[in-house]
């Protein structure tokens, strides 16, 4: 009998754009994992991934596919068959088997009504990426969704979940980030999915079997779309140095294409995110672009605190994080590419 024997979990911190998909990347890696899973959103969620150095993107497809390892996208993701066809073909032409991507029958279809409907209600007023993923979650709720299992032409492998549960080592992929949860982030600016790890045992484990929850940050926060709550640091000097961070870093939307708004690394939602999502490795990113700028500055308490150097900088946040999260047994700070021996060795 097939069984489960260990879920690691991958989930962000922040607003999505947290580099989940390198984290991972890495994982699958380091780990012999069985699946690669995606368990919320749709094509409204974007990964960059590198594979000798040549960049790939995906949206829906989790990234075990660039290594051979079975993927899942599940019940609570969101299906847009157009896009998916696009996404087989791109993986197809780069030389990448799509044979064992499996989908959820429970996953529900985005129709043109729905993307007709995001773009004519939600883009603007919302920020949304105009995917139709609010509409089609909308009939999902009101029970008039049309499932994957219900299309009798559907063009690819749909996987028994019931029937055939997944088994072995699992790796749960998630997608954009905690302040996004349509329960936890800052309504309405939010999406129409659950993005914390306890909505990963949609999948079809219970949470004994988790293993290890991965909690992915950057060192300054970074946002796309409408939300008049992120921004904390309103004067034109950070808004200059936030400007230097987002080109020096390069802050475009994986899926929207669109300039992300920086911010200085809120660590009161950060400690909140972490406790609330359960994180016990919290793996924070890019700090090679504060030392790009030399300027170490994060908020506590609704207060600015800046630092001389990056050394003090790390101590003081791991410091501060080590006496709010009781679950934290790692954190890892990490440059730009991240690299699978981060994980063989803490930085705490």
């Amino acid at each position: 009998m097939n069984v489960i024997h260990n879920v690691d979990i991958c989930c962000g911190l922040a607003w999505g754009d947290e580099a989940k998909g390198k984290i991972v990347s890495e994982l699958i890696k380091k780990n012999k994992y069985d699946w690669v899973c995606r368990w919320s959103g749709g094509n409204n969620a974007g990964h960059t991934i590198y594979i000798d150095n040549k960049k790939y993107a995906t949206h829906i497809v989790p990234a075990g596919v660039f290594y051979g390892v079975k993927c899942f996208i599940g019940p609570d993701c969101f299906i847009n068959i157009n896009a998916l066809e696009q996404e087989m073909n791109y993986l197809k032409d780069a030389g990448f088997d799509t044979s064992n991507i499996y989908i959820s029958g429970r996953a529900h279809i985005i129709t043109d009504e729905h993307i007709n409907i995001d773009n004519e209600k939600y883009k603007k007023q919302q920020g949304s990426t105009g995917t139709g993923i609010a509409p089609c979650a909308r009939d999902k709720f009101a029970r008039t969704g049309i499932q994957v299992k219900d299309c009798i032409d559907f063009p690819y492998k749909v996987w028994n979940d019931i029937a055939s549960p997944l088994y072995g080592d699992i790796l749960c992929e998630g997608s954009q980030g905690f302040w996004l949860d349509i329960n936890y982030g800052e309504y309405p600016y939010v999406t129409s999915s659950n993005t914390l790890p306890y909505s990963a045992c949609s999948l079809g484990f219970t949470h004994n079997e988790i293993r290890n929850i991965y909690g992915a940050a950057k060192v300054y926060d970074t946002r796309v779309g409408v939300d008049p709550f992120f921004e904390f640091s309103s004067s034109e000097s950070h808004k200059k140095i936030f400007n230097d961070i987002a080109k020096i870093g390069e802050e475009y939307g994986t899926t929207t294409k669109r300039l992300r708004k920086v911010e200085w690394l809120n660590l009161d939602k950060l400690i909140h995110a972490i406790n609330i999502s359960g994180t016990n490795i919290l793996i924070i990113s890019k700090i090679d672009i504060l030392e790009k700028i030399n300027k170490y500055v994060f908020i506590y308490k609704n207060i600015h605190k800046e630092c001389n150097d990056i050394k003090n900088f790390q101590k003081d946040i791991n410091n501060i994080i080590l006496s709010n999260c009781k679950y934290i047994e790692q954190i890892i700070y990490s440059d730009n590419p991240i690299t699978v021996e981060l994980f063989s060795n803490s930085n705490i």
